[in-house]
């Protein structure tokens, strides 16, 4: 796969990604004799979550990020609605450009039931392109926060624990 069509065909790539993360997630509850997940898709992407989630009576609104492996990507823009949410958290997936296997994942959050860390502390994020006076605006939904402050788990197992419990 060339590097031109991740680019402009990120948004096929997006929706494959969200695919087969919840296959694995649903690959791992299965294997480990949890068979039911419920995967929930908003019908309007404004809420600051990509997909619900709900495994014995878990519920997980989850923002999606990725970038592939080797990206000097280090901050990801997290709107503050999420943290409404009683068990929002985010999950950004590492991915081989190649090969779309997933892994690592980085994780912001707490264990179920508890709301998303704080984000008050957290720069407003902005827009990428700027106006016409060369501005770019803030956004005062989105805060930007550092993949340093996620927690590294290197096994779709490891992430499916953090989510759901083991």
């Amino acid at each position: 796969m060339s590097n031109v069509a991740h680019s402009t065909r990120s948004s096929h790539r997006e929706a494959l990604l969200e695919h087969l993360f919840a296959g694995e997630v649903m690959k791992h509850l299965w294997r480990r004799g949890d068979w039911r997940l419920e995967v929930l898709k908003p019908q309007v992407d404004d809420g600051g979550y990509d997909l619900v989630l709900e495994a014995n009576a878990i519920v997980r609104h989850v923002q999606l990020k990725s970038s592939f492996r080797g990206s000097t990507v280090d901050k990801v823009n997290v709107n503050v609605l999420l943290a409404a949410k009683p068990s929002g958290c985010v999950v950004f997936m590492w991915f081989d450009q190649e090969t779309l296997d997933l892994g690592p994942f980085l994780f912001f959050g707490h264990p179920p039931g508890q709301k998303l860390p704080d984000l008050a502390g957290m720069k407003v994020g902005k827009h990428t392109k700027a106006n016409a006076q060369g501005v770019k605006a803030e956004r005062p939904n989105i805060r930007t926060v550092r993949l340093s402050k996620f927690e590294r788990l290197d096994t779709i197992e490891l992430l499916v624990g953090r989510l759901f419990g083991s």
